[in-house]
């Protein structure tokens, strides 16, 4: 597309949106919505409220998205499951670090190569 024909574009763009703007404008339950929003505003302001206090006040059972993420995990990711399975001796271990005491001394015995090419899936 030139340049030419994408600036027409956008200008009829901005037309159209400006013709949807005047619309509401005019609506009055926009007009009512703004008149809610302020006065909220101003009531917040006055007695020292953040939008998280109304929040906190009217739906006490929400939580702030990183307050649920910090509790849970500490604001760390939890780490994958690893399965894996012996088949020397059909023996199997399920952890989420590499510091699990069987698996170390499997590591020990086989190498860590072999176990790791024991891994027989990984889950979240």
């Amino acid at each position: 597309m030139s340049l030419l024909n994408e600036y027409i574009q956008k200008e009829q763009q901005l037309k159209q949106l400006q013709e949807d703007m005047q619309r509401m404008e005019g609506d009055q339950r926009l007009k009512s919505e703004l008149e809610f929003k302020e006065r909220l505003e101003s009531l917040m302001e006055e007695f020292g409220k953040v939008p998280a206090d109304l929040i906190a006040l009217f739906d006490p059972n929400v939580r702030p998205n990183n307050q649920k993420q910090m509790k849970s995990n500490d604001g760390r990711r939890k780490r994958r499951l690893k399965i894996y399975k012996n088949p020397h001796t059909g023996e199997v271990i399920e952890t989420r670090g590499g510091n699990h005491k069987g698996l170390r001394s499997w590591k020990e015995e086989y190498g860590g190569d072999t176990v790791e090419s024991w891994l027989v899936r990984m889950e979240d």
